[in-house]
Order: structure tokens, then sequence, then C-alpha cells
């Protein structure tokens, strides 16, 4: 596991506990628990979680602690792959509805290549991305932008969405769970995917190896909502992802078709 995931994992099983400590963090990684203390002195650094003996304490919550600022250079060439490929899956002339999150940043600057489209936006973050770009039908959809992550969510959302059709929504997701399904950290957020999931034809999921397995507070949908799921290979390796092959069996086994970028 590279050391960008291996942060973006240890911050994740930080923020899901009230504590955790270092042996914890060691056995669920796999790495030594002198390389978890400086992941933790790396995360202490950037304000995402405080040292404690033994272990760590996150500074603020999962929905406050790791905004988009924080995230958005985790794994970048990764979720760049992950967004030339669910760019790919779009069909030119589609009326495409694209989530919040870093990932989706690197799908919008790939939709790009898929000209003409429509797409309707999730967050302020695509919609500097796309705007004015050659082919691009661009829709921003109201709402309040939500502190830290400028995803837009609320009742005018909701109202905008339910009012609007698309033929593909690419949906980006906090967890998924072989049992749980898709979920979410948020629950302004889970609501506005729960919206968009009824409004699209299509709904293709992204998200790197390090959601899966993953259950966030707030279940977004049965695994079987979505129709793609678009990944990175090293969810099919147990060593690193021990929860990967599990979750992508279960992904097949509900009829969504995936894919390794």
């Amino acid at each position: 596991m590279g050391v960008a995931n291996r942060l973006d994992l240890t911050l994740r099983l930080v923020q899901g506990s009230d504590r955790v400590s270092v042996s914890e963090l060691s056995h669920r990684l796999g790495v030594s628990e002198m390389t978890v203390r400086r992941d933790l002195d790396a995360l202490e650094l950037q304000g995402l979680v405080r040292r404690v003996h033994g272990g760590a304490v996150a500074t603020r919550s999962r929905e406050e602690g790791a905004g988009f600022a924080a995230r958005e250079l985790w794994q970048a060439a990764t979720k760049d792959r992950l967004g030339a490929a669910v760019a790919a899956m779009v069909e030119p002339g589609s009326r495409v509805l694209l989530d919040a999150g870093t990932t989706t940043v690197h799908v919008a600057k790939h939709l790009v290549e898929r000209a003409p489209l429509t797409v309707a936006v999730l967050s302020l973050q695509a919609a500097v991305c796309l705007a004015d770009r050659p082919g691009i039908e661009l829709l921003v959809v109201g709402g309040r932008s939500r502190s830290a992550e400028q995803s837009l969510v609320g009742p005018l959302a909701l109202r905008t969405l339910e009012a609007l059709a698309f033929d593909c929504f690419v949906l980006s997701i906090g967890g998924v769970h072989a049992e749980y399904g898709w979920s979410e950290f948020s629950l302004d957020d889970a609501a506005v995917k729960q919206a968009a999931l009824a409004q699209a034809a299509r709904t293709i999921a992204v998200a790197d190896a390090t959601k899966l397995g993953v259950r966030a507070f707030s279940q977004v949908a049965a695994l079987g909502a979505v129709d793609a799921f678009v990944t990175d290979a090293a969810a099919q390796d147990a060593a690193t992802h021990p929860n990967g092959p599990l979750t992508l069996t279960a992904l097949r086994d509900a009829g969504v078709s995936t894919a390794l970028a």
C-alpha cells in the first residue's frame, strides 16, 4: 500500500473510533508499529489527529476534519486513472450528473474529451473545472455549499434534482460494504446521492480501494442500486486491502459490473 493510501485509511480508522491504538492500526494496515507512529505524526502535523499515549484520536469529525483541501493531493495519480476510466464509460451527447468529491474532479477533467455533453455538477470544484470548456453545457445544481467540501446539499439541491432526468450519474462514495452497501459520512451528502440515484437511468460509482469494506455513518443504497463500479487494481490485493476481494465479489453477485483502473 502506498503512503498516500495508508494515510487515508489510517485517518478513516482513527475517525471511525473514539480512540485507536498503534497496535490495532499496525494489525489492520499490515505495517510495523514504527510506520504507524510515523504516519500518525504526519497526520498530527496536518491537524487531522491528536497523538495520545499508545495511539491517537481524531481532532475533529470526519465531516469537518478531512475536507476537500486536506484530501485533494492524496492518491492524485490513482484518482486521475479512475477519472479517465469513468469518463471513457460516458457516451458523447449524454446528460450527466457529476457527484462531489476529489475523485470526481478528475472525472470532470476527462469528461471534456467526451464532448458534447450536458453536465450537471454537485460540487464547486467540478464547476470550475468544466466552466467555459468547448462542447460542455454546464449546469450547477443549486443548494448550500457544505463547509470544507464545497458539495452542494440541502432542500434546494434536492428540489433541483427532482426536476431533472439524467442518462448517467457518476457517484462518488465514502464507503462500500458487502452487507451494508453504499454509505456516506454526511447525512446531507447521503440525501443528495439518494435523490440523484432516483433520477438517473444509469449509475457509475467510483472510489479508490481504501473505501472498500468501509461502513460509513449514513446508508445511501443497497449494492445493486448502481450499474457499474470503478476502483483501482489494489482492491483485489487481500494483503493490502483485506476487504477488497470480498467486497468486489459481493458487488458482482449483486449484478454490478466492476472495473479496475
